[in-house]
């Protein structure tokens, strides 16, 4: 038995083969009786658009690229959840790819995603070459998301505001009393706008010779490891900013070992405010680094370029907020 055709649809709907086809593409200059015979047809047919075929008439895929830079770090689902609805909403559909495994295979991250034919790109996190997508922006509109590396100027970012976040973080621990702070610091630029945060604080507050920073990888083995050499001094610190929320559980796992209790002994604050941090067993004082806001505003920004592609590049910061949990707590007093 063949498949229904369009032709099927509008003679079940009594409407033309050109309306249908408006119905299908979501116009609203179809009157909401002849919109509702149609896809009272469609559904009665089990009709399928030929996707295909409509690319190849367009000239689209409706499909947009999604190049994630790790997809272990969970902090990009709470993006993606929001980037993903409006696209879909605007007849989208999201192709995801994994720029650690294209750039291990020597392929160029993007270069997957280019031969599918992509009418647009999002890149999620930090890219170590960035200026590679000045070639692919001349092509497609492009938008960087989560990341405040040097663009190509036609590509939009949209990312959290991570100076103001770490100032957050700092600011709610010296509050609490805490005078010896540590921050496990990570890499790339949001990792030195949240390090740069955490060092301007405590110096606005005269702590800037108390202020230590220890070098992590942005991994929970990293954070623990990082936190084992501060927290095993004699003059360890009472409190730990950690770059993000995975170091900040290694660090709360190297206190555990180390004997330490938390709150008690030892505050711990995270970035990003991911699903871990809020587990109720770990329950992580954290800065909401706004993943959803920012993967909405990156789908925006993606759909404005498309109806502007020379435009100059735009950056958006989306307000993060502290999550005051459990894992903070004024220091002990002797």
């Amino acid at each position: 038995m063949r498949p229904p055709t369009i032709r099927d649809v509008a003679e079940r709907a009594g409407v033309s083969k050109s309306l249908v086809s408006l119905v299908l593409r979501g116009s609203p200059q179809v009157r909401p009786e002849k919109r509702d015979a149609v896809l009272q047809a469609v559904r009665e047919l089990g009709y399928r658009p030929n996707t295909a075929a409509r690319s190849l008439s367009e000239r689209r895929t409706r499909t947009v690229g999604v190049l994630l830079n790790d997809l272990r770090n969970p902090w990009f689902v709470d993006l993606l959840d929001g980037l993903n609805p409006l696209l879909h909403d605007n007849g989208l559909h999201m192709l995801l790819a994994d720029a650690r495994l294209n750039r291990r295979t020597g392929q160029d991250p993007a270069e997957p995603l280019l031969d599918l034919r992509v009418d647009g790109l999002v890149v999620v996190g930090t890219l170590p070459d960035p200026a590679a997508l000045g070639p692919v922006a001349e092509r497609m509109p492009v938008v960087v998301a989560g990341a405040r590396e040097a663009v190509p100027e036609h590509v939009d970012v949209v990312a959290g505001d991570d100076g103001h976040g770490a100032r957050l973080a700092t600011e709610h621990l010296i509050g609490l009393g805490h005078r010896g702070i540590a921050h496990l610091a990570g890499y790339g630029a949001v990792g030195g706008l949240r390090r740069r945060g955490f060092e301007e604080t405590m110096r606005a507050h005269g702590l800037g010779d108390l202020a230590r920073v220890e070098a992590c990888d942005m991994t929970e083995e990293g954070g623990h490891r990082a936190a084992v050499r501060l927290l095993g001094r004699p003059d360890r610190p009472t409190a730990l900013f950690a770059v993000n929320d995975i170091s900040g559980i290694g660090a709360l796992s190297a206190a555990e070992e180390l004997g330490l209790r938390v709150p008690r002994d030892l505050s711990v604050v995270g970035y990003d405010n991911t699903g871990i941090s809020r587990l109720r067993h770990l329950w992580l004082t954290t800065v909401d680094g706004a993943g959803y806001d920012v993967g909405r505003r990156a789908a925006r920004c993606l759909l404005d370029r498309f109806d502007r592609p020379g435009a100059p590049g735009l950056l958006r910061l989306a307000t993060p907020a502290l999550e005051v949990r459990g894992t903070t707590a004024p220091p002990l007093t002797d």
